[in-house]
């Protein structure tokens, strides 16, 4: 028994030591060689301990010390506001709120070339509450089929639709990676933009397959989705936070503004995780139109080739929409 408890103690240290570890590669004090160096220690350290040491308890003093000094260097690792930033995500998106009328600040409308040579512009845009339809969701892939960028999009009546795509930050030169998305590199951004602008980008330009689905959700669902987004959009330019590839990502934020707006959502579902098969279950969910089986509503999803056709043309979102099914109650 004690055998088989000092297994599980020591299995359970080199987990952690694992992940410390490649904090210390990832987020340590520069420069790289030092990073690199401190985590070399630190890991080689534990296991010479582990090998070594006797008795246990001593394995555990001394690691434990280490962790107790990593865990109050991790609390020194600040998100920021004020950083170097790559230009596509250098303004921060800020809402003010007067009654049914939301005005979104810095909404980005970048004319594209390529993906990296493009006109960044910037605008102000009025929606009126009163006027919100409904909401839609993108599925964005562009490697693994399990893996998808989250895109929501709220449509109004009159206006163009308000897409709020939730990004990483990322600082000039650098480049994103899942893997060190769990160790604060990244500060969170809502990119509130235009279709053309965060759509386009990834059809036309990045060569991203990208799936459309209207949601089912009514205008009050939509509404409070929305003003919660807010909510989170503001508070961000007062008070940045990290990206987190596990708990604080495309998908999991918006599971978190949903459950924060209907407690009744269901239930933790391990595609939000492996979120590329995220619109099986919304269809298993009947979150989106059920009367075509899934394969055939997928098919139909796949809006690469309507948006490579549309391009620039002013009714890009229409375009793309066409032939959709549409879920919703039609409007009286």
């Amino acid at each position: 028994m004690r055998r088989a408890g000092l297994a599980a103690s020591s299995v359970l240290i080199l987990l952690l030591t694992v992940w410390w570890t490649l904090a210390l590669v990832f987020a340590g004090p520069d420069p790289a060689w030092f990073r690199i160096g401190l985590a070399a220690i630190y890991a080689l350290g534990t296991l010479a301990m582990l090998l070594w040491l006797r008795p246990f308890v001593r394995v555990l003093a001394v690691w434990g010390v280490a962790l107790v000094a990593l865990l109050f260097w991790w609390g020194t690792i600040r998100p920021s506001n004020d950083r170097a930033w790559q230009p596509d995500v250098a303004r921060l998106a800020r809402v003010d709120v007067r009654g049914e009328q939301l005005t979104f600040h810095n909404v980005r409308t970048f004319d594209y070339r390529t993906e990296s040579d493009y006109t960044a512009r910037y605008e102000d845009r009025t929606y009126d509450l009163s006027a919100l339809r409904g909401v839609d969701v993108f599925l964005v892939y562009w490697g693994s089929p399990a893996i998808a960028h989250t895109i929501m999009s709220w449509q109004f009546e009159n206006a163009p639709p308000l897409a709020i795509s939730i990004e990483t930050r990322k600082r000039s030169g650098q480049e994103y990676s899942a893997f060190k998305g769990f160790f604060r590199q990244y500060e969170i951004i809502y990119v509130v933009a235009d279709e053309h602008d965060v759509v386009a980008l990834r059809t036309n330009h990045r060569g991203e397959q990208v799936y459309l689905y209207r949601l089912k959700s009514t205008p009050a669902l939509a509404r409070v989705l929305l003003l919660d987004y807010v909510d989170t959009i503001n508070g961000l330019v007062a008070r940045p936070e990290f990206y987190n590839a596990l708990v604080e990502n495309c998908t999991t934020s918006i599971r978190r503004h949903v459950v924060h707006v209907d407690p009744g959502a269901p239930a933790f579902d391990w595609r939000l995780l492996a979120n590329g098969y995220l619109d099986r279950r919304l269809y298993d969910r009947q979150i989106v139109d059920t009367h075509l089986p899934f394969d055939e509503l997928r098919m139909l999803s796949h809006i690469n080739a309507k948006a490579k056709a549309a391009d620039r043309d002013p009714a890009f979102s229409q375009r793309i929409r066409d032939g959709l099914p549409d879920p919703r109650p039609k409007e009286p």
